[in-house]
């Protein structure tokens, strides 16, 4: 039976998403990997697949579940999000709550511009995790260089470095070796940072279960808390990286909004059968 999907990207980072919430689509790690196969397959940064909401989870409308090209299940995806919130736009009057893995958020579409509400940023050792109790403001490790990075949760785990040049970081060898290391026992994702004005930055990121993308969400609302919280930069930034611009506000409240626009690159089938579960 032919399987509908819809070619998304925010920003560069691209996804292959599968709305799910009718006929059920069982997905695999080995699945999730063929399909973001850029050779073999559709090709994609993430696997998003719609389903049904736990209602029990405030309230919401849809559940997205997010596969890396390596099978593995993320958390959460700020680009995602607002993919999801442009594509579920005209169906939930613009508002979207959608439940992921890392909390309940919600995406608002006021045209090709979605804004996410990402929720409230954890410091605590344990929310990262880290391996042992460490100053998530200032971890005292180094890895060739690159040191005293930021942690923060924002959904995801981050670490950001703050660097004179972020574009000279090899970020292509040293993001494995980080996102690997035994201090984060589920991982990490690796930010590369450098402030370019007051409330501005450039920012490159390696992600955990997918290496380099263009862009990352989540990413750019990590390194934007971590350079408010070292103050940096005010409580609204332009976060830039490979793919473009975003916005982040931290609010009065506590709570994240990520702005930034999302695009529908083509629709098309797939064979369930072409790619076994």
């Amino acid at each position: 039976m032919p399987i509908p999907f819809r070619k998304m990207h925010g920003l560069g980072n691209d996804f292959v998403v599968i709305d799910a919430r009718v006929d059920a689509l069982p997905m695999t790690a080995r699945r999730a990997a063929a399909l973001a196969d850029r050779t073999t397959g559709i090709g994609c940064d993430q696997v998003i697949v719609l389903e049904p909401a736990d209602h029990a989870a405030d309230h919401a409308d849809v559940r997205m579940r997010i596969f890396n090209p390596d099978g593995s299940e993320a958390d959460a995806c700020g680009n995602a999000s607002r993919a999801v919130g442009l594509l579920l736009a005209d169906e939930r009057c613009g508002v979207t709550r959608i439940e992921t893995r890392g909390g309940t958020i919600t995406a608002q579409a006021d045209g090709a511009m979605i804004s996410v509400a990402m929720g409230r940023p954890r410091f605590d050792w344990q929310a990262i995790p880290l391996a042992y109790a460490l100053d998530t403001l200032a971890l005292p490790v180094a890895w060739e260089g690159l040191g005293e990075p930021v942690a923060v949760n924002v959904g995801n785990p981050h670490v950001v470095f703050f660097v004179p040049d972020a574009a000279a970081v090899d970020l292509a060898r040293l993001g494995p070796l980080i996102e690997t290391d035994p201090l984060f026992p589920a991982r990490i994702n690796v930010n590369v940072a450098t402030v370019t004005g007051p409330d501005a930055i450039a920012l490159r990121v390696w992600e955990r279960g997918a290496g380099l993308t263009r862009a990352c969400g989540t990413g750019a609302c990590a390194t934007a808390i971590a350079a408010m919280r070292r103050r940096l930069t005010g409580r609204r930034v332009t976060v830039t990286l490979p793919g473009g611009p975003l916005t982040i506000v931290w609010d009065d409240d506590d709570s994240i909004l990520m702005t930034g626009p999302a695009t529908t690159s083509f629709v098309g089938t797939f064979d369930e059968s072409d790619y076994p579960a």
